[in-house]
């Protein structure tokens, strides 16, 4: 197969109830208890299954924290090995906070902090998710911290779970609902981050699953990377996210978890090659509908 560029972002969500058979033998030469080396082991078999199929790898952070202690160590593992594959790291844990707790979040989930006692590591992430819905002044500490290391933010938007519509779709005086306010402010917030191929490092997370309202979305928000939840397990199709790609491939992130690490429920294949195959499948349904929507322009 002919090399090509990826839209496909791998979620990692490891539920410990329901790893891969090879997880039971953990992680060698790794200190963690047995649950965290198992859910290392797993994470670490589906980024090195997937991982020429995909362009980044986003970690759920609660799935990891919910280990306790060795939760933080697990993700840090993690992100080292899918930098060292050339993957993009997402940390998924949508933060919204303001003034010093929005810096310590974002120092965490990015370069760390300097401390009397010296440097104090962060995650290193090279994208985060934000909740917005304290305002701008909960997005600008992360906007901050990530331009300080050649990092983004990606702002909630328009999300894939059915409650967004109770929140996120509602009519606003003036005209135009919540998360079409929420798109003008990404916009607003990104405008000195565009970079040369006219893509800012401030983006938008917009559903998969309220594909209908992309159009709109890319309207209002000409310069963000949209990554698209909600492929897969949510319901979500590919096929339908054209409008994602207008300013190029870079444009659309296409984020799937279960539809990949579970694909040999369905296949009784290997778990590694089921979900190679499925992160394939994704791969080429993307870059058909992304050269399809930058030759359309729309």
């Amino acid at each position: 197969m002919a090399e090509r560029e990826s839209q496909i972002v791998l979620g990692l969500d490891p539920d410990p109830g329901a790893l891969w058979p090879q997880a039971a033998e953990g992680s060698p030469g790794v200190r963690l208890s047995a649950t965290a080396s198992a859910v290392l082991a797993h994470s670490r078999a589906l980024i090195d299954a997937t991982a020429e199929a995909c362009v980044a790898v986003k970690l759920q952070l609660a799935r990891f924290e919910v280990l306790g202690a060795d939760g933080r160590g697990v993700m840090g593992e993690l992100a080292d090995h899918a930098r060292r594959l050339g993957l993009i790291v997402i940390a998924d844990g949508k933060r919204g906070d303001i003034g010093v707790t929005a810096a310590a979040y974002a120092s965490a989930l990015f370069a760390g902090i300097d401390s009397p006692d010296g440097p104090v590591p962060g995650l290193g992430a090279d994208l985060v998710t934000v909740n917005p819905l304290m305002g701008r002044d909960a997005v600008e500490p992360f906007i901050l911290a990530a331009r300080r290391q050649g990092g983004g933010v990606l702002v909630l938007v328009r999300t894939s779970n059915p409650g967004a519509a109770d929140i996120e779709d509602l009519a606003i005086e003036g005209g135009g609902t919540v998360w079409e306010r929420i798109a003008a402010l990404v916009e607003e917030l990104g405008r000195d981050g565009v970079g040369k191929r006219g893509v800012s490092d401030v983006g938008a997370v917009f559903g998969a699953t309220a594909a209908e309202h992309l159009a709109r979305a890319r309207e209002l928000m000409p310069h963000a990377t949209f990554l698209l939840p909600g492929v897969g397990a949510q319901g979500g199709r590919v096929e339908e996210l054209g409008p994602a790609f207008r300013p190029g491939r870079a444009g659309g992130l296409v984020s799937a978890s279960r539809s990949i690490s579970e694909a040999y429920r369905a296949t009784g294949g290997p778990p590694e090659r089921s979900a190679r195959e499925e992160a394939e499948r994704l791969r080429e349904a993307a870059w058909s509908l992304a050269e399809e929507a930058v030759r359309a322009g729309a």
